[in-house]
């Protein structure tokens, strides 16, 4: 998906829409989460579907359950929904973060040196050990 660290690095335009498109599929990953997860309060707890849409936002912001749940099946959505949350949110954070991090990556390895100098460095290693370089 990512040049390869041997490529150079992207344009500054190209880098804004390659952060554009990730805050895109981070944002539908949540809009998704929360369609299911207001769905799931209306079908199994019996809420409204403004309650539903509370509860399912409030869940996966982190924040905590608004209404009480008195059916067991929109109990047991509400713990799994939770655990569900949890990941959804570590991974929007990971594709909003992606291309910022790989972007900190590739300039980094690109200001340390070329790709020859590791190419280098490993057969300098590689003649150094017992028995001379692997054939």
């Amino acid at each position: 998906m990512f040049e390869h660290r041997t490529k150079p690095l992207l344009p500054k335009k190209v880098f804004v829409l390659r952060v554009l498109r990730s805050l895109a599929l981070a944002f539908g990953i949540i809009g998704v989460s929360l369609a299911l997860g207001v769905c799931g309060y209306h079908l199994c707890a019996r809420l409204s579907w403004l309650d539903s849409l509370l509860n399912a936002a409030m869940i996966l912001t982190g924040m905590g359950p608004v209404n009480e749940l008195d059916t067991v099946a929109g109990k047991l959505f509400a713990s799994f929904y939770a655990l569900f949350s949890g990941v959804v949110f570590i991974t929007a954070v990971a594709v909003l973060l992606a291309p910022v991090f790989h972007r900190f990556l590739h300039k980094f390895h690109l200001e340390s040196g070329s790709p020859d100098d590791d190419r280098n460095e490993r057969r300098r290693s590689a003649a150094n050990k017992p028995g001379g370089p692997a054939k």
